[in-house]
């Protein structure tokens, strides 16, 4: 993914400051690599072979460490960031087509980021909302009984509601006592 502007200045300030903090052993790797990740929000490719360097370790075994362990993203979060379950119970009531359906609306796969970073889309073991299924986590909000239809509604408020988030919408509904005689 391309390098937005100024994030490779910021990507080689944050590596210099980690690298700072940890003894330089490759005992340290994944130390390393979690520290970036937390700080960035992901591993670009830039931090992975400036890790290689100052640890004289080659830039293939440090990507095979960050590919290897799912705790490590490669590409950037999105503005919007869609978990989609593919536990059992979400896989066997159509999980894997409710994330079929988000990658054909957002023109992304899974496990990538949109390139105008607005939407990110992964898969996820289990939420523990089972009886929901099939489930996605959209910016944190849980929506159950997810099909295609309601992926189109679901993106749809995204992008009509920006970074209002459904706890925060507005309703059109009249509070108890509007509207009644009195």
């Amino acid at each position: 993914m391309q390098l937005v502007e100024g994030e490779k200045e910021v990507i080689i300030a944050c590596v210099n400051e980690v690298l700072k903090e940890k003894e330089k052993t490759t005992e340290n790797l994944i130390p390393i690599l979690q520290n970036v990740q937390a700080r960035l929000g992901y591993l670009p490719s830039l931090a992975m072979e400036m890790i290689a360097a100052d640890l004289a370790v080659p830039a293939a075994d440090v990507f095979g460490l960050a590919t290897f362990y799912n705790q490590f993203r490669l590409s950037p979060p999105g503005k919007h960031q869609v978990k989609v379950c593919l536990g059992t119970a979400c896989y066997m009531v159509g999980g894997k087509i409710a994330l079929e359906s988000f990658e054909r609306r957002m023109e992304i796969r899974e496990g990538e980021t949109s390139v105008d970073r607005l939407y990110s889309l992964e898969r996820v073991a289990c939420v523990g909302c089972c009886t929901m299924a099939p489930v996605v986590v959209v910016d944190e909000v849980v929506e159950g009984k997810v099909t295609p239809t309601r992926v189109d509604g679901i993106m749809l408020a995204l992008q009509e509601n920006g970074d209002t988030k459904k706890s925060e919408m507005k309703t059109d509904l009249p509070d108890e006592g509007e509207g009644k005689n009195k």
